[in-house]
């Protein structure tokens, strides 16, 4: 009887967090849903912050809240994302949502991993078995990533920018996802022939345009799949930041369908 409801939270005037949260308010708009974004100073206080992000918590017609990431350096991070209710935690940053994730419960995930499993379903790459590369271990993309590859029983390794012989390791992987956030990083030549290749890096060239972790036009010759930047994982982020919302929705409200299963 009511629009599912995301909430976005946006502190300071970070150039790239406007565009994202921009890119979010319009998703919302074109799916039906209700979005909201409470623009904050670069100068709120951490009182204030929680302030803020408990009152949401406690509204009714509010079914996802999102932090948009970085916070100021004097806000404490982790503090506030502890605040978030774990079933509007759209983002699946919170550490119950991370917890149930480890031991295979179903949960809200980190929108940009769950983004990549939906590309690997759409392009029929079959997981069971296959040999997958992680370049990265963050909490919002490298570490959920992995957990859910091992869930689809791939055989998955985690590697980061200082791992040793990392172009050999990935040069094995049937499946390789570059988030280190250094451009170029993967090189064609690292790219086994006819693997696929998710690219979730997003920086900044000399040129001022956006690239990603993977050299692209090299890797390509070799990758049977493969994402660019932009335009391939971060649009999927945003749709999956929307799945996320209804599905809170549905569950708040005493409903979980089975296609919401992870």
């Amino acid at each position: 009887g009511r629009r599912p409801g995301l909430d976005v939270v946006l502190v300071g005037d970070d150039a790239a967090s406007q565009v994202y949260v921009r890119n979010k308010a319009k998703a919302c708009e074109e799916a039906g849903m209700r979005g909201e974004v409470h623009r904050l100073p670069a100068t709120t206080t951490q009182p204030e912050l929680v302030a803020l992000l408990r009152g949401l918590c406690a509204r009714d017609d509010v079914d996802g809240v999102l932090v948009q990431l970085p916070l100021p350096r004097h806000l404490d991070e982790a503090a506030v994302l502890d605040v978030v209710d774990p079933a509007r935690d759209v983002d699946g940053f919170h550490p119950v949502n991370a917890g149930a994730l480890l031991v295979g419960r179903p949960t809200l995930a980190p929108c940009t991993p769950l983004g990549c499993m939906r590309l690997l379903e759409h392009a029929g790459v079959a997981l069971e078995g296959a040999r997958a590369v992680v370049v990265g271990r963050s909490n919002i993309v490298g570490k959920p990533m992995a957990l859910l590859l091992l869930q689809r029983s791939a055989t998955v390794t985690v590697a980061h920018s200082r791992t040793r012989e990392l172009a050999q390791l990935c040069a094995e992987a049937d499946v390789l996802v570059a988030a280190v956030g250094r451009a170029g990083l993967v090189r064609g030549a690292w790219v086994k022939p006819g693997a696929t290749v998710l690219d979730v890096g997003i920086n900044r060239g000399a040129d001022g345009k956006l690239v990603g972790d993977v050299a692209f036009d090299e890797a390509r010759e070799r990758a049977a799949w493969i994402t660019p930047v932009p335009g391939g994982v971060g649009p999927m982020t945003i749709a999956c930041l929307l799945e996320n919302t209804l599905r809170a929705a549905w569950r708040r409200a005493g409903y979980a369908p089975a296609e919401f299963s992870l």
